[in-house]
């Protein structure tokens, strides 16, 4: 029903790492827990730095994988949060902290974002870290007031292909939510007009008043909106349909195959941490993951549990900022 973009653009969508997100990982035995240096790991507390302000969902995952840490470990974990300059405030701190496992920095795929929009990072976001693990997923969705006139992806598309483009709100520049908006606007060769919000919260404000014709926010924020029939749901931005959201179809289904941003959550430590020691965390977060009471938990607030190895968690990490550095340059997407 859409053009389709030139080859290189569709290799570029098409490279998104993806599936399993919602798959049950294996609980790790004690006896995947390595020996050597790691066996007294960790013996004093450890520390979990946000990039976001307290109270967002990656803070409370943060906190929630904190407090299962230190009852497993029988060490504290603090969480302690630095927000600020989207993200690289708290960034910088754990990349110049010892490399020694006690310092964690949880981060999602703004994180991948910010080396294509920051033109002077103090650091490397490839380099300077040694991923542990992706715990998480959590898809946006695109939604419009419960009086518009669309009710399909197809219908709000095809409104945004004559002289006005059409407007949709998202949590922030550069957000994986704005980004999201426009891959798709890429993808079906429409005019869509960013309108960027402080947060999923006020966008959400707005697109329930009618004060913005659409939105593109995370499926936990909208949820409560969409069952209570204030919001009507477009299209999942996911590989696959959302748990929280099983009736809305995604934007791949809607004709656009290959379409996927699935935002990730997971934890990095600096560079050079000992191996064993990221093995050991690994297994320690993996096991936590997989508890049923915490896989319940976390589905029921929006999140889609998942464990990978470091190493998958590291080809995730370094194909999102390459083809997000591709898909700002594009855009023309600068903050500094």
């Amino acid at each position: 029903m859409f053009p389709v973009l030139a080859r290189g653009w569709a290799a570029l969508v098409l490279a998104i790492l993806a599936a399993g997100a919602w798959a049950a990982p294996p609980a790790p035995s004690a006896a995947s827990v390595p020996a050597g240096p790691a066996a007294g790991f960790p013996s004093r507390p450890i520390t979990i730095i946000v990039t976001f302000p307290p109270g967002g969902g990656t803070d409370l995952l943060a906190r929630k994988l904190g407090q299962a840490l230190s009852a497993r470990t029988g060490q504290p974990v603090i969480v302690e949060n630095r927000p600020g300059a989207s993200g690289n405030i708290g960034a910088q701190a754990v990349a110049e902290s010892a490399p020694d496992g006690y310092t964690l920095l949880m981060v999602n795929s703004s994180f991948a974002i910010n080396p294509g929009v920051f033109r002077n990072l103090a650091f490397s976001p490839k380099r300077d870290f040694d991923p542990v693990i992706n715990v998480a997923f959590v898809p946006s969705v695109l939604v419009v007031p419960a009086a518009s006139p669309h009710r399909s992806l197809a219908s709000w598309l095809e409104a945004a292909q004559g002289d006005r483009p059409q407007p949709y709100a998202s949590c922030g520049n550069g957000t994986p939510q704005h980004l999201a908006g426009e891959m798709l606007a890429l993808r079906a060769n429409v005019r869509l007009q960013h309108v960027p919000y402080r947060g999923c919260g006020p966008a959400l404000t707005d697109a329930v008043a009618g004060q913005v014709g659409a939105a593109i926010v995370t499926t936990s924020s909208a949820s409560p909106f969409i069952k209570a029939g204030k919001l009507r749901a477009l299209a999942v931005t996911s590989p696959g349909r959302s748990a929280l959201l099983p009736d809305v179809p995604t934007v791949a289904e809607q004709g656009m195959p290959g379409y996927e941003l699935d935002q990730w959550h997971g934890l990095l430590a600096p560079a050079h941490t000992p191996v064993d020691v990221v093995q050991a965390l690994n297994a320690q977060l993996a096991a936590i993951v997989a508890e049923p009471a915490m896989r319940q938990e976390l589905i029921g607030i929006g999140f889609g549990p998942t464990a990978s190895t470091p190493q998958e968690f590291r080809e995730l990490i370094d194909g999102d900022i390459d083809r997000f550095a591709e898909l700002t340059a594009r855009i023309g997407l600068r903050v500094d």
